[in-house]
């Protein structure tokens, strides 16, 4: 009885994560003269999903799995996940400097800096949004296996309620991958390989659940703080860049459409659920 119920974890957290990627990878495939005029909204509309994930979802969520008087150390958690993103981010940009073109290295040529923040900051954000939806995926994963753990049905209702609130913030995140400078290819290939965690974390909690369920919380906490610092710190300060009215209003309209869609799919699947 135990093998059947391995292979159908394996098979729907594989469901959960890869399918929304490749639903979302649709957006990839658009002529490039249209994806160039697409790609600012999707930055603006990934904005609202990724803070929405964590304020919505990640955060209440771990703070309802947290053990009694363990939410201040998840606030920390939150605090800490975002100060070691700064951290990361930073070791990603020195890394990616060249001597004499970077502030890093001392120069104060306008020309050079901004060819740098140009290239290296929008790298390091890549990077970044690929390690946060591979910590994401894997806390999904584990959602679905305890899920199918308790019931075959809900844990078939989870897993595709997964998928489809995936696809908008895959969406963002191939959105930022391309802004990033990464080719379609890699952006493609990265995300696949991100969504893998998801069967990771359903096998491995498959078999050790009870261990997980004390550490998910700090899971769910890191995650989240994954997200708000890409969207506060690498993706608002972009936007700042055009000033006028109609984008203005188009950014913030793009954020919220970000935000309610977000919340709309995750209270539909807590409906399901």
């Amino acid at each position: 009885m135990q093998l059947p119920l391995l292979l159908l974890i394996i098979v729907f957290t594989a469901v959960g994560g890869i399918l929304s990627v490749l639903a979302a990878s649709l957006f990839l495939w658009l002529p490039e003269q249209q994806r160039s005029k697409v790609l600012p909204h999707g930055i603006s509309f990934a904005i609202g999903a990724l803070l929405a994930v964590a304020f919505w979802g990640l955060i209440p969520h771990a703070f309802e799995t947290a053990p009694p008087g363990q939410i201040q150390n998840l606030s920390a958690t939150i605090m800490v996940g975002l100060l070691l993103f700064f951290i990361l981010e930073k070791l990603l940009i020195w890394r990616h400097c060249h001597s004499g073109s970077c502030e890093a290295h001392g120069d104060d040529h306008t020309h050079d800096h901004s060819h740098a923040h140009s290239h290296n900051h929008p790298q390091s954000a890549g990077t970044l949004i690929i390690l946060g939806d591979a910590i994401h995926n894997f806390v999904d994963g584990v959602l679905i296996a305890a899920a199918f753990l308790t019931d075959v049905q809900l844990g078939i209702v989870t897993s595709l309620a997964v998928a489809t609130h995936e696809i908008p913030q895959e969406v963002g995140d191939f959105a930022i991958l391309l802004e990033s400078g990464y080719s379609r290819a890699k952006a493609l290939l990265y995300n696949v390989l991100a969504s893998c965690t998801t069967v990771i974390g359903g096998v491995l909690a498959y078999f050790s659940l009870e261990d997980l369920q004390l550490t998910l919380p700090y899971f769910l906490a890191l995650a989240a703080s994954s997200f708000i610092y890409i969207a506060v710190a690498d993706l608002i300060p972009s936007l700042h860049k055009k000033t006028d009215i109609k984008t203005s209003l188009q950014q913030i309209t793009l954020i919220i459409a970000g935000v309610l869609l977000i919340c709309f799919m995750h209270n539909f699947a807590h409906g399901l659920s």
